[in-house]
């Protein structure tokens, strides 16, 4: 089969960027930076099919696998055969999908005496109502509320909240370096963290590229110097802001909830939903998410050909 699959890099951004938002799609995966960002840590590459879907590969471990096809809904069936055609005929490997989003899943209806299909509990997305999160309104979000007015008050005329751009790129790394030395303190630093920091200095070296994807960075500064930082992008056919990164000082109190609800209010003030990731099967991290009251989960499936 006639598919060339290369590294996914910076400068596809514009090769790529119109294949996003063709079909339902409510996993982080639906926008190009989330792929960006983890595209060293799964090897990711991809092809162009026909001028009509991109279609990917990865490899983790030593296995090979690939994701739904992103192309129009009603071409999912097609590109998705050719995926499996491609498996068989030219990597003579067994076919293997590790997170197809649901939508896809339930638009295919696969044969199960062919496929495989098995919820991935542990990675699903966190999806939240973004109305909610600016204005953690109401009795479920009170304890977020006045966690973001005790740090007002605490530190008022102290801090500034502000939007980044490419030139502060330098504060952030120095600002992701403080925080990756407090988490090896903490004893917290894991083979994925590691990558994903890698993952924002690729990010931040590829700026100027980027920024034209609905892509959104900001910071909270403490007495002029950077003490949090996040990341997100807007999938526009969902109204969806994804958060792909947010980092703060965990030792000042109220500051992830004040950058949190602040990064929406000011840079996704419209945005209907929030995907705010998953939670790789932490315990804390699920905590953490679970307290901010989800309305639903943007759930992913492994799919293999039995």
């Amino acid at each position: 089969m006639d598919l060339t699959f290369k590294p996914v890099t910076a400068e596809d951004m514009e090769r790529l960027g119109p294949f996003y938002g063709l079909r339902p799609n409510k996993t982080c995966d639906s926008v190009f930076l989330d792929c960006f960002l983890w595209k060293d840590y799964y090897h990711v590459k991809c092809a162009v099919s026909e001028d009509q879907a991109v279609l990917w590969l990865m490899e983790k471990d030593g296995r090979i696998s690939t994701a739904m096809p992103m192309c129009r809904e009603e071409e999912l069936p097609y590109f998705f055969s050719k995926l499996v055609e491609y498996f068989e005929q030219d990597l003579h490997k067994p076919f293997y999908i590790s997170l197809a989003d649901q939508e896809a899943v339930e638009y295919l209806k696969l044969d199960p005496a062919v496929y495989e299909v098995t919820e991935q509990a542990d990675l699903k997305d966190y999806l939240y109502d973004g109305n909610a999160l600016r204005t953690l309104a109401g009795k479920k979000l009170h304890k977020k509320k006045n966690l973001v007015n005790a740090f007002m008050k605490e530190y008022a005329g102290r801090y500034e909240y502000r939007r980044l751009y490419c030139y502060d790129r330098i504060e952030v790394w120095q600002f992701m370096e403080r925080w990756k030395q407090q988490k090896a303190e903490a004893g917290e630093i894991e083979d994925s963290l590691d990558h994903e920091v890698r993952g924002i200095h690729e990010i931040l070296k590829n700026c100027p590229i980027l920024t034209g994807l609905n892509v959104r960075m900001a910071g909270v500064y403490l007495d002029g110097r950077l003490e949090a930082f996040t990341i997100g992008s807007l999938n526009e056919l969902e109204n969806m802001a994804v958060i792909h990164i947010e980092k703060a000082n965990s030792e000042v109190k109220g500051l992830y909830q004040f950058i949190n609800q602040q990064f929406l209010v000011n840079e996704f003030p419209e945005a209907v939903l929030v995907n705010r990731e998953d939670d790789v099967g932490m315990e804390g991290l699920r905590k953490a998410k679970m307290s901010y009251h989800p309305i639903g989960f943007a759930r992913k499936y492994m799919v293999k050909k039995r």
